[in-house]
């Protein structure tokens, strides 16, 4: 009797924990740019890296399916808004994933808080989403304007890169990423001579870097992303404005498929930040081959988060037993990250994932050996000092 018993107990505790589960499958949904600016960096990539992701566990956690759902948000914050609400709402999708554009992540992670629903956010790169507008279900996982600001900026001041022209995208985002590299560039000693803003896809950048050239500052900063990067470094070199004695082009958000697009001609020497470089280690190569097989281009570093932060939400779902957003959270900070993306990393309680990020310099076409090879490592930026301290939050879920 004691061995049925204990049979029956065993069977009820799993039937419990499968059935703590919101519906008949965990859903998640890829929220993204499928053909505008961002969808090189994001798109059709990234929901390729969820897929793997799922196909990866067996395409079940804790009894129930996986699926993955994918739409285009078109940079625009409304049409991001419909979409997530009717994934909640009629769809029960448990979790978003990605979100390039500022403004559209801003709003979609308000609605998740609403909503009690995950939002992990590897695209996206506003530091407010782990600041003011943090959330108790939302999770920052591959960049943010703060990191960049804090690497890219520190070192080229350092080497002497002490005047500043901002080009910036007006949006959330641009403004974001303006903010932290000016504060970084003024507490070096260094000055920013002058910003200008452009809309978001902007063909033409001649009248802005004409201004830029008018103030002879050593550093032309693009505090922009996606195509509006790719177009503003083409075009500056067009100009001849890299090619003038002590002036430099700083990419603030730059992903491997600019530096593709674009061509190591027109990028060579650029210095940059990034999360993730396919060819940094073993295991980033084994995983990346296996990404190109399927996506014909190697994974930028918002590609390669998705996976990673796909595979931990999974792994906290089946460890907690339930798909609730708060639970999976939970777990999903109490568990390190270690996988190829990041090497212990962890989940603050403002949902920032703190892992190491790289400072990386373009190479010339001299010294690539092979296709995708870009980028030379200068150094390594533990978490802890490429990401906003906690002392400086201004995330409510903070404990003072």
């Amino acid at each position: 009797m004691r061995t049925v018993a204990a049979l029956f107990f065993t069977w009820s505790m799993a039937t419990a924990a499968v059935g703590q589960m919101s519906n008949d499958a965990i859903r998640i949904g890829v929220l993204t740019d499928q053909s505008g600016v961002f969808s090189a960096l994001a798109g059709p990539g990234s929901v390729v890296a969820a897929r793997m992701a799922v196909d990866d566990v067996g395409g079940r956690i804790a009894g129930k399916p996986v699926e993955v759902l994918a739409a285009d948000h078109q940079n625009k914050a409304d049409i991001g808004l419909q979409t997530a609400r009717a994934w909640f709402d009629v769809d029960g999708v448990d979790m978003i994933v990605d979100v390039p554009n500022s403004a559209v992540v801003l709003a979609v992670q308000q609605l998740a808080k609403e909503k009690n629903r995950v939002l992990i956010v590897s695209a996206g790169g506003t530091a407010d989403l782990t600041g003011k507008a943090c959330s108790p279900t939302g999770i920052h996982w591959t960049w943010d304007t703060y990191a960049v600001a804090v690497s890219t900026a520190r070192a080229i001041v350092e080497e002497g890169g002490d005047s500043w022209f901002f080009l910036t995208a007006d949006y959330a985002f641009g403004h974001a990423m303006e903010r932290d590299v000016s504060r970084v560039v003024t507490g070096l000693g260094g000055k920013v001579v002058q910003s200008v803003k452009h809309p978001l896809n902007t063909p033409d950048f001649s009248s802005f870097l004409l201004q830029a050239e008018a103030t002879n500052a050593k550093i032309i900063a693009l505090a922009n992303g996606g195509t509006d990067t790719s177009n503003a470094i083409k075009q500056a070199r067009e100009f001849g404005l890299t090619t003038s004695a002590g002036r430099k082009l700083a990419g603030l958000a730059l992903f491997i498929t600019d530096i593709h697009g674009v061509g190591l001609a027109s990028a060579q020497g650029l210095l940059l930040t990034t999360g993730f470089y396919w060819d940094r280690t073993e295991a980033s190569r084994a995983w990346s081959r296996r990404f190109f097989e399927r996506h014909g281009a190697m994974p930028t570093m918002s590609q390669a988060g998705v996976y990673s932060a796909v595979r931990h939400y999974l792994k906290a779902i089946e460890a907690a037993g339930t798909d609730d957003a708060q639970r999976v959270v939970a777990k999903m900070r109490e568990t390190p990250v270690n996988d190829f993306f990041a090497e212990n990393g962890k989940i603050r309680e403002d949902g920032r994932m703190v892992h190491d990020m790289y400072l990386a310099e373009v190479k010339s076409p001299e010294a690539s050996r092979q296709p995708w090879d870009y980028y030379r490592i200068i150094r390594t930026v533990p978490g802890e000092q490429a990401f906003r301290p906690l002392s400086e939050s201004e995330c409510a879920l903070v404990k003072r």
